[in-house]
């Protein structure tokens, strides 16, 4: 069963959007991805958990939250 992780987080310039994209397709079992800049969304959709995903955009020194 697919989880849909929506998640607000810093999106400032092409290369912190292809740092998440990068961190984001390490998963496994990802169905989909979309990072929208207007909104400072990135959503992910697959077999990962809000932590998981927040981890490890935490990682690469990213800080996000989940959406409200």
């Amino acid at each position: 069963m697919a989880n849909v992780v929506e998640l607000k987080v810093g999106l400032h310039c092409e290369e912190c959007i292809k740092k998440i994209l990068k961190t984001i397709k390490k998963f496994e079992d990802i169905e989909a991805y979309d990072i929208d800049t207007k909104l400072n969304k990135v959503i992910v959709k697959g077999n990962v958990t809000n932590e998981q995903v927040i981890k490890a955009l935490q990682k690469i020194g990213k800080q996000a939250s989940n959406w409200e």
